[in-house]
């Protein structure tokens, strides 16, 4: 795995007087200064369609032409979070996708330490849903054929566009971009919820089964079956492509908005060893599209190597992979990524996280293999798991520790037992950055970073009925903020108008005080 070299020290901080992680990356220097807010909203909040308002965690957007410091010294702003497909613990169910958009408040706390998690605050005011196609979060049952507008689209049992919505890109211009797992595509709609465009990604992303003949045949399943049915025959596993519940949970738009970059979770099918998969997936792929054509054009693909970790269920050195949830753009060439363990947290046997962490990868001497042999059906780039010598994987660093105790519990949270709410739940998957505007130190963001509750509560509601998740537990989504230097983050342009605006009260309060 190739790193960008890497020097890690402990700099003193001085508001507060706290200390912070700085790591040499790529000649430049990233500095971790600290968690300084949280926000906590509670599983039983429900959208204005009666329907849980969980799972937004899955991807978040901050509109930047609203963000601003206010006279009280706090910032506020918009952000648009993106849940994925629905309540799905027990099987798939017909939610439709959404977004969701809440106006912000943060009070940055550099103190010592308070029981309090209310720096952030997140006021629910509206949701869209996704049209031009209605959706689902239904398993894919088939294709609907391919039109002059868009490609072979995955469809649910009721006909509906499959989506399973992971990430979501804001540029400013009245639109935005999701990717999602099911496909894996990128889907582009406007702020109403239009669809506009979809991305289908090379033929050696696109899930393949073998047919009754043998021959390799699309096939969107995921092997989720909706509640109450039970596939016969089983679909069992793609042969060639994404894998189930492993499509793009990354994405991310260049600062002058020519670029979209879209990353897997893990590793293709073929790109990994199927006896062996959670120890030889950490070969994924980041793609690039150049938006300036009327449709968008693959540019760039890049192998990205994912983070091992100790599986913590034997003494025997055994490497897994830390499967990504998320990327954001710091220029055209370096990246924020989101990755972690699974099956770790609050409501899981264990407890304890072992890798959640943001890092930083670079692709800027990484090999482009765009448009060649490895993007046809089965194009491999790591056979059983082991990378091509003939491909240099993009740099990556790790950066920001989420499960760093030391931080954690300044506010009454953390990462192992006690197994209660202020126990980390397992998945974080999205990430916004906000500037500071501290004149002292001008390359200073606020880093968001978010959980996907997976709507777990036992007071839910959807698809017009209630329900009652199996694990017996009330899972609030929770939302972090770091300080941060980014001394080679580019911010975006900023398009359009400004969105937002605060000329109505009639919204839900949520962020209120800890557990």
């Amino acid at each position: 795995m190739r790193r960008g070299a890497a020097a890690i020290a402990l700099l003193a901080f001085s508001a507060g007087g706290a200390f912070a992680q700085s790591v040499a990356f790529e000649g430049a220097t990233f500095v971790n200064k600290g968690l300084v807010g949280a926000a906590r909203v509670p599983s039983n909040a429900l959208d204005e369609y009666n329907e849980t308002l969980g799972g937004f965690g899955s991807g978040m957007a901050l509109d930047l032409s609203s963000w601003q410091k206010d006279r009280d010294g706090g910032y506020s702003g918009v952000l648009y979070m993106l849940p994925d497909r629905g309540w799905n613990t027990q099987g798939t169910i017909d939610f439709r996708g959404r977004l969701h958009r809440f106006e912000i408040k943060l009070n940055p706390f550099y103190g010592a330490s308070t029981a309090s998690q209310n720096q952030l605050s997140l006021r629910y005011r509206s949701s869209v849903l996704f049209n031009g196609g209605e959706t689902t979060g239904l398993d894919p049952a088939a294709a609907k054929p391919a039109t002059r507008r868009f490609p072979d689209l995955p469809i649910g049992s009721d006909g509906h566009i499959s989506v399973d919505d992971e990430a979501v890109v804001h540029p400013g211009d009245g639109t935005v971009w999701v990717s999602d797992e099911y496909g894996p595509y990128v889907y582009h709609y406007t702020l109403g919820g239009k669809l506009l465009n979809v991305i289908r990604p090379p033929e050696a992303f696109i899930p393949k089964r073998k047919d009754a003949s043998g021959n390799l045949v699309e096939s969107f399943s995921a092997d989720s079956p909706p509640i109450g049915v039970t596939y016969n025959p089983d679909p069992g596993k793609p042969v060639a492509g994404r894998q189930d519940n492993q499509g793009f949970e990354g994405l991310a738009m260049s600062p002058d908005r020519k670029k979209l970059f879209v990353l897997l979770q893990s590793a293709l099918t073929q790109d990994l060893d199927p006896a062996n998969v959670k120890t030889t997936r950490h070969n994924t792929r980041l793609l690039a599209y150049d938006l300036r054509d009327e449709k968008p054009r693959l540019v760039g693909e890049y192998v990205v190597q994912l983070p091992l970790y100790q599986d913590q269920t034997t003494t025997k050195t055994k490497l897994l992979t830390a499967a990504q949830s998320e990327l954001l753009a710091l220029n055209d060439h370096q990246f924020l990524v989101l990755a972690r363990d699974s099956s770790a947290g609050f409501t899981a046997a264990s407890p304890a996280s072992v890798y959640r962490s943001v890092d930083l990868i670079d692709i800027s001497k990484a090999t482009n293999i765009a448009g060649g042999v490895y993007d046809q059906t089965g194009g491999s780039v790591a056979p059983l798991g082991v990378l091509n010598s003939a491909i240099t994987p993009a740099a990556y660093q790790k950066f920001l520790d989420i499960n760093d105790n030391a931080q954690l519990n300044k506010f009454n949270l953390h990462n192992g037992l006690p197994n209660n709410a202020n126990d980390l739940y397992e998945k974080w998957e999205s990430l916004a950055l906000a500037p500071v505007g501290d004149r002292k130190a001008p390359n200073d963001y606020f880093l968001f970073v978010g959980s996907d509750n997976d709507f777990i509560t036992q007071q839910g509601r959807m698809v017009g009925q209630p329900y009652a998740d199996a694990t017996g537990a009330n899972v609030d989504t929770l939302v972090l903020v770091y300080r941060v230097t980014l001394p080679t983050y580019v911010q975006p342009e900023l398009r359009g108008g400004r969105e937002g605006g605060h000329d109505d009260d009639r919204f839900t309060h949520f962020g209120g005080g800890g557990r």
